[in-house]
């Protein structure tokens, strides 16, 4: 596999086996989307449906939808926690989950309700780049 095909993976970020990230913000809070694994994946997004702020989300729960020309993905919570912010932008500019998945394709910011005890749960950027690797 070229360095081209290989798909970024942030050092610093936690990830799922299910590919969302999770970057711990200076306030505590999480900022969660999927990764560029994902995206590519899923190749041209057209529509995200995305939680309410005020949505309890356990980990591992539906967090909400990503809709590509290809097929539909469900988002999963990498955390425990409440939603505290959406990317509305998202709503009418999809396609950044696929421009910028780390960046402005965020989807929802939580506030954590057991954040160490998630977080011991999570892959590195290491062992996800692995996993995504070997999916390849």
């Amino acid at each position: 596999m070229s360095a081209k095909d290989e798909p970024k993976v942030p050092i610093g970020l936690y990830y799922t086996k299910d590919h969302e990230w999770a970057k711990i913000e200076p306030d505590g809070n999480i900022l969660v989307g999927v990764t560029d694994y994902a995206q590519r994946k899923l190749h041209e997004i057209v529509f995200v449906d995305i939680p309410r702020p005020g949505t309890d989300v356990g980990k591992g729960g539906l967090l909400g939808t990503v809709e590509s020309v290809k097929a539909v993905a469900e988002v999963f919570c990498p955390i425990t926690g409440k939603v505290i912010e959406v990317n509305d932008v998202l709503t009418k500019s999809p396609e950044l989950v696929n421009q910028d998945p780390y960046g402005k394709g965020w989807i929802a910011k939580i506030k954590p309700k057991n954040l160490q005890e998630d977080l011991v749960r999570l892959l590195t950027a290491e062992q996800y780049l692995a996993l995504a690797s070997a999916k390849h």
